[in-house]
């Protein structure tokens, strides 16, 4: 009755598995790009896996990996909320899908991408001030270049997520905007 060559005795894990390693798109997406901040998140999963759950260790690492998958759901929020305030509500999601088969769209696009990146880093609050830049919003900003919408959605940004003194977080970035 219990055999090693069961192919379906680990599915659960396997699931289970795939939901944590697959950290930015849909679970099971074959399309998923893992980059290096998923890289960086994985390496926390497994070694909190290999941790004694009633360890300190064990539990600090379970909060450093809430924490950071909470801040890139709350970055991709803040991005899709600009994307639909610009018109895209029905696009919002496929603009911010980022798999293996996505491709800069024109290699000119490329420095003017990263340079508008690199204004949205720091001149607004879009990102948390730890933030390290993510070669995912590279190829969105390259989408919006493509759509003409890159410039508008730098404006949104700083008018939603303006940079305030001192780095503090612009929370509240959506009335700022509605008022």
């Amino acid at each position: 009755l219990c055999s090693n060559n069961n192919p379906y005795a680990s599915f659960g894990a396997t699931l289970a598995r795939d939901e944590e390693q697959n950290l930015w798109s849909t679970p099971h997406d074959v399309t998923h790009t893992e980059a290096d901040d998923d890289r960086v998140l994985y390496n926390m999963i497994v070694v909190r896996n290999q941790l004694d759950k009633d360890s300190e260790e064990w539990q600090k690492l379970n909060y450093d990996i809430y924490t950071l998958r909470q801040t890139r759901k709350e970055v991709r929020s803040r991005w899709k909320h600009i994307l639909e305030d610009l018109g895209f509500q029905k696009e919002a999601d496929s603009l911010l899908s980022v798999t293996k088969l996505s491709i800069i769209s024109d290699s000119q696009n490329m420095s003017k991408a990263r340079d508008i990146l690199l204004k949205l880093l720091e001149e607004t609050n879009i990102f948390p001030t730890s933030w390290e830049l993510s070669e995912r919003y590279l190829f969105v900003v390259d989408r919006l270049i493509a759509l003409d919408a890159a410039d508008e959605f730098f404006k949104m940004a700083s008018a939603v997520y303006p940079k305030r003194p001192g780095g503090d977080r612009a929370d509240e970035g959506p009335r700022a905007l509605q008022s």
